[in-house]
């Protein structure tokens, strides 16, 4: 009954066409299986584990912080090219492999004449991690777990994206729309989705969907994308000496007041709302009152609303916090402190609509491979997209995994053939496939 449901979803929504060319999440699921070069493909993904296994480890060794992706970056190239395609690494960092549709607007290019330009379909995982310069991400074997910062988040993104395209490539598919292969940079923290940003600048008339692979678990679906803000508060003074110059106003003293008085903030509930103070810097030594303190927080929420607020919060705490501190201090003649809230990052909110033929493709996928899911809210580079009316959806590729961002992350590959022929089915369900081999 579900099924037929979908497919009611499917045949009667307002299709958006490009060109001659027919809504392609009509070939979803059963129907793709039935063609030989699909299910050549399948079966690649699955006999060649160990391969993507291997690839997961050698990318995860390779250092990649946010802002320094360019090693792995020129490995995931090398992977690519060594499946065949032409790759590129583009002025922001982002890696990028191309196949051409069979379609007639997919190979219309630029012609802005002819049509609806949505003649693209992506498929991307995110180079960086969360991890600085200097962390060791050796992995380690522990039973049947792998063990190294950033194994799930996002060796398996990675890992899944390479697999993926080599499968197509194997199987000498040829979709209808074009298909982008992207390793994209600065999907974490600071990074501000920098990476998928410049691609939808550079791609984003023409995507009819985006396909993010982000992490392991394969029992929800993104559709919704959860807003955030990252601020900076720093608080300056003149500094001095711990002894001699005690009673001199202190930055840090300033912003722990700041800090104590912004941790009591009440939060709703629902709209679900939260915030984190996630780095704290300053001071030169333990016997020196320090001239400057650092402050960063992340604030994330369902509601713009809550997000404004709780950015008003921190700066009236942080004044508040310097307020006491002058207030407290024995000696302000010898300089004061300023202080400043900045905003380091916005990620915009958005949300798939409920009868988008992404979504119903990915559900008539899950239902074929006896995988059911869930949707979620989360932040991801599929915020971009969604925030922008592109259809688009993040999605984990495999196996499972924990501890993400932390040094004890792990992952572990058991019945990660899902995630992969998941991956697979959602994007040939959104760029279709052209004809051309037996069934």
């Amino acid at each position: 009954m579900k099924r037929a449901i979908l497919w009611v979803i499917l045949l009667t929504m307002p299709a958006r066409t490009i060109s001659t060319y027919a809504a392609p999440s009509a070939q979803a699921s059963t129907g793709l299986t039935e063609d030989s070069r699909v299910r050549i493909a399948l079966d690649w993904l699955k006999k060649n584990l160990p391969s993507t296994n291997e690839t997961q480890i050698r990318l995860t060794e390779i250092p990649a912080p946010s802002f320094q992706e360019a090693a792995r970056a020129a490995a995931v190239k090398a992977l690519f090219e060594q499946a065949g395609f032409h790759a590129e690494i583009d002025q922001t960092g982002n890696v990028i492999a191309k196949l051409a549709g069979a379609s007639p607007s997919a190979n219309a290019g630029n012609n802005k004449t002819n049509g609806d330009h949505r003649d693209t379909v992506m498929l991307s995982a995110h180079l960086d991690t969360v991890f600085p310069a200097g962390t060791e991400v050796k992995v380690h074997r522990e039973n049947d777990r792998w063990l190294a910062p950033g194994i799930s988040d996002n060796g398996t993104g990675l890992a899944a994206l390479v697999a993926v395209a080599r499968a197509v490539q194997a199987a000498h598919l040829k979709p209808q729309l074009n298909l982008l292969f992207v390793a994209n940079v600065g999907e974490e923290g600071e990074g501000n989705l920098r990476g998928m940003r410049a691609l939808i600048d550079a791609y984003g008339a023409h995507l009819r969907a985006v396909i993010v692979l982000d992490g392991s678990s394969t029992d929800h679906v993104t559709t919704k994308a959860l807003a955030s803000r990252r601020m900076e508060a720093v608080i300056t003074g003149p500094g001095g000496h711990s002894w001699s110059d005690f009673g001199m106003p202190n930055p840090i003293n300033a912003l722990v007041r700041g800090s104590v008085r912004f941790i009591a903030t009440k939060v709703p509930a629902s709209p679900r709302t939260t915030f984190n103070l996630g780095q704290i810097e300053g001071g030169t030594s333990i016997n020196s009152i320090p001239y400057e303190a650092r402050l960063k927080v992340d604030i994330r929420s369902e509601s713009e609303q809550e997000l404004a607020r709780l950015e008003s919060v921190l700066r009236e705490c942080i004044a508040a916090g310097v307020r006491d501190e002058m207030d407290n201090s024995r000696d302000r003649t010898r300089g004061k402190l300023e202080f400043k809230v900045e905003l380091l990052g916005s990620r915009p909110g958005g949300e798939l609509r409920a009868d988008s033929p992404l979504l119903a493709a990915l559900r008539l996928d899950d239902e074929y491979l006896g995988n059911p899911s869930r949707p979620e809210r989360s932040s991801t580079d599929a915020n971009i997209p969604l925030s922008l009316g592109i259809d688009a959806i993040s999605i984990g590729a495999g196996g499972n995994g924990g501890g993400a961002h932390s040094l004890q992350e792990w992952y572990d590959p058991a019945g990660r053939e899902i995630g992969l022929q998941r991956a697979l089915l959602t994007l040939l369900g959104a760029s279709g496939i052209a004809e051309g081999a037996a069934r």
